[in-house]
C-alpha cells in the first residue's frame, strides 16, 4: 500500500498535534448558549421541484448573528411510522446543499431530509460577516484576527446543530431516530453536528476536514483546502513568532476536541492516501471518540469518491 502518512497501527493511537485552548469546553457551552437563546422564526416555502412521493420546501432559519441559513427539505408523503426518521446533510467545501433529485433516495425509504448551505459559500445562506481583519481566501482564518467568537466556522458549526435541533422540534419527525452524514467539510460538520446536538443518533463522516492543523502544516500540505493556512502565515505572522497562538485559537473550531462529546454512533470512512486531509488528521479526532463507532479504509484512495463507501452509509443509515 502506497504510504502518504503513518500507518494503520499509528494511526489507530495518534493523539492529535494541535493545541487544545483552556477554555475550549467553556467557550463551546457560551456558544450554545448563544445559539439557544435565538428565535430561529423557521419558515418553509414549498419548492418549484416537486415529485410525485415527496414535497419538496426551501427551509429558512435565523441563526446566530442574525444570518439566515437556507436548506434544502425534502418530506416524504408516505412514512412507516407516524414518527419517522430524519437526516441532516452537509457539503464540502465552498458548494452548497445540491440539487433536489441527490435528496429523494432518503425520502424514497420514508426518511425526512435537510441539506444545509453553509453561510458564505456556494448557496443561499447568509454571511452576516462584521469582522476584525482578514477575509480573504478562506472560512478557517476568517475571524482569526478578532475575538475568538468571530470564527466564522464556530458559527457554521453552531448552524449544524441548529439544523438538527429544528428538525427534531417537528412533530412529524422521531427526536430519537435523526443522523447526520457528509464528506470533507460536510465530514467535519457531521462530526461538529453531533457533537453539539448529542441528540443526534448516527453520524456517517468522509474523510472529516478541519482536524488537527498543525499537522496538516507539518506535513507541507497547507494547500488545496488548506492553503489559508499558508496564506494566513505569510501575510500576517512570516516568522512564525505567533505560530503557538494562531493554532491554539484555530484549536476552538479543530474537530478533534469536539469529538469526545459525541454520543451517537459513528461511521467514518477514510482513504489512506488522502493528502488533503491526512488520515493521521481524521483519526486526531476519531480517537477522541468515546461512542460506539467504526471506521471504514480504502488503501488504495485519497480524497475522491470511495467505491461503496455510499451504499455502506446508506445502511448505517438505515438503522436509524
Amino acid at each position: 500500500m502506497p504510504l502518504v502518512d503513518m500507518p494503520l497501527e499509528k494511526l489507530l493511537t495518534y493523539s492529535g498535534r494541535n493545541p487544545k485552548p483552556d477554555d475550549h469546553d467553556a467557550y463551546w457551552e457560551r456558544a450554545l448558549k448563544e445559539m439557544k437563546s435565538i428565535d430561529p422564526k423557521v419558515e418553509l416555502k414549498k419548492s418549484a421541484f416537486q415529485t410525485p412521493f415527496a414535497e419538496c420546501y426551501d427551509l429558512y432559519w435565523t441563526g446566530v448573528a442574525g444570518a439566515r441559513i437556507h436548506a434544502k427539505f425534502v418530506k416524504p408523503k408516505q412514512t412507516l411510522s407516524a414518527k419517522a426518521p430524519a437526516i441532516a446533510q452537509f457539503h464540502g467545501y465552498s458548494g452548497n446543499a445540491g440539487e433536489w433529485h441527490g435528496l429523494l433516495n432518503q425520502a424514497a425509504r420514508g426518511y425526512y431530509i435537510a441539506s444545509m448551505d453553509c453561510r458564505g459559500q456556494g448557496g443561499s445562506s447568509e454571511d452576516a460577516g462584521n469582522v476584525k481583519g482578514n477575509t480573504h481566501n478562506g472560512h478557517i482564518i476568517r475571524g482569526l484576527d478578532d475575538h475568538e467568537d468571530k470564527l466564522l466556522f464556530r458559527n457554521i458549526f453552531l448552524d449544524t446543530a441548529q439544523l438538527c435541533g429544528i428538525l427534531m422540534n417537528m412533530p412529524e419527525i422521531d427526536e430519537k431516530r435523526v443522523g447526520v452524514q457528509g464528506g470533507s467539510q460536510g465530514g467535519a460538520l457531521t462530526l461538529a453536528a453531533a457533537a453539539l446536538e448529542p441528540r443526534v443518533a448516527r453520524a456517517a463522516s468522509t474523510f472529516p476536514f478541519l482536524c488537527d492543523y498543525q499537522r496538516v502544516w507539518e506535513m507541507d500540505l497547507a494547500k488545496d483546502a488548506y492553503a489559508e493556512l499558508k496564506t494566513y502565515f505569510r501575510h500576517f505572522d512570516p516568522q512564525h513568532k505567533r505560530e503557538k497562538e494562531i493554532f491554539t485559537k484555530l484549536g476552538y473550531i479543530d474537530i478533534q476536541f469536539l469529538a469526545p462529546r459525541i454520543k451517537g454512533e459513528v461511521l467514518m470512512g477514510v482513504g489512506m492516501i488522502d493528502t488533503i486531509c491526512p488520515p493521521s488528521t481524521q483519526f486526531a479526532a476519531y480517537n477522541k471518540m468515546t461512542c460506539k463507532k467504526r471506521y471504514e479504509l480504502f488503501p488504495d484512495f485519497g480524497h475522491e469518491g470511495l467505491p461503496g463507501f455510499g451504499d455502506i452509509v446508506y445502511e448505517f443509515m438505515g438503522g436509524l
